[in-house]
């Protein structure tokens, strides 16, 4: 990908300007009960109806969630969509015997991992500029870039998949070190948390627990 310059940079910056103007005034903010479904009364859950998700469902969920912002445009983030029963063998052997069942009878289970090597794609992800003398050679660097923004983009992964009518359990309750060695042996990805995707069986819920108040972890400077 080669970046714009001249009279191509000038108009194409203009019709983005352009584009978020116009998506401003066509919905300056979302509704509550909208806000409600992607985080107010959203729920993390535990059980699963027998319902399959699409593969074109998935496509559309990574599509809305690449959309979300990075620093320099990284997208470090990667998505193992765990479906098969030889994948959910696979995956059990990290999780803790409590969290085997959710993750079994879930439809989908995402590995969200990040590419510590996600800088060797900077030219594509952001062409104006050579970005790679920041990273390369600089693991340390590499890999909280790459931990932090992955991170991100599995929030927005989230609130995405919700949006979608999908609903979520993410867990952590799992060895980041048997997964690596199971589905990344070999490569430069590492895992950060799991996912669970699917429709929900509400009926395993329990009232959601309580939440700090703004004066409790808020403050002004």
């Amino acid at each position: 990908m080669t970046a714009p310059v001249g009279k191509d940079l000038e108009r194409v910056r203009a019709e983005a300007q352009e584009a978020v103007r116009r998506l401003r005034e066509q919905r300056p903010t979302l509704d509550d009960l909208s806000i409600d479904v992607i985080l107010t009364n959203a729920r993390s859950h535990y059980a699963w109806q027998d319902k399959p998700v699409s593969t074109e469902l998935l496509h559309r969920l990574y599509e809305i969630t690449a959309g979300g912002p990075t620093s320099m445009n990284t997208c470090p983030a990667r998505f193992i969509f765990v479906t098969s029963d030889a994948g959910k063998q696979r995956l059990a052997k990290s999780l803790k015997a409590k969290n085997i069942d959710k993750m079994m009878d879930a439809p989908v289970t995402a590995i969200i991992a990040h590419d510590l090597e996600f800088w060797r794609d900077l030219p594509f992800l952001f062409p104006h500029e050579d970005r790679r003398p920041h990273f390369e050679g600089k693991p340390e660097h590499s890999e909280t870039t790459a931990f932090r923004n992955g991170t991100l983009q599995g929030a927005y992964f989230m609130i995405a998949a919700r949006a979608l009518g999908l609903d979520v359990g993410a867990m952590s309750g799992f060895s980041n070190e048997i997964v690596d060695q199971e589905f990344f042996a070999g490569t430069t990805l590492k895992s950060n948390f799991l996912c669970n995707l699917g429709y929900a069986d509400e009926s395993a819920l329990f009232q959601k627990l309580p939440r700090f108040p703004f004066d409790k972890v808020c403050s002004f400077a």
